[in-house]
């Protein structure tokens, strides 16, 4: 089964975040998405957690933290997901992500292909 989720933040939102608490305050980010203090690129991680939940369909709460995935980049610099939550592991066989940034926006699509259970 394909499932899809968007999500769209304001970057002067996140940047607000960052002058109040820092970026290594901000609990919504992992360690290894730590490489970056830019707010467009941190704002476009907050944009995928979120997207991602919403694929998955369960918002971010209960069933599924700001911690289960992270969002990192490969050695072209392209993001990806990284899945964090063994129980996460056990249902999503396929996770796509795509980020951009504009008007002051960073807005990310997920597509995730769940396992048949």
């Amino acid at each position: 089964m394909i499932k899809i989720g968007i999500d769209v933040v304001l970057i002067q939102r996140i940047e607000k975040m960052i002058n109040k608490f820092g970026v290594e305050k901000l609990k919504f980010l992992n360690n290894d998405e730590k490489y970056t203090q830019n707010p467009e690129s941190i704002a476009g991680i907050y944009a995928s957690k979120e997207a991602f939940s919403k694929a998955l369909g369960t918002g971010i709460g209960n069933e599924l933290s700001f911690c289960d995935i992270s969002v990192v980049k490969d050695s072209k610099n392209k993001p990806y997901i990284k899945i964090n939550s063994p129980s996460l592991l056990k249902i999503v066989q396929e996770c796509d992500v795509s980020i951009t940034h504009d008007g002051g926006f960073a807005i990310a699509a997920v597509i995730l292909k769940i396992k048949k259970i």
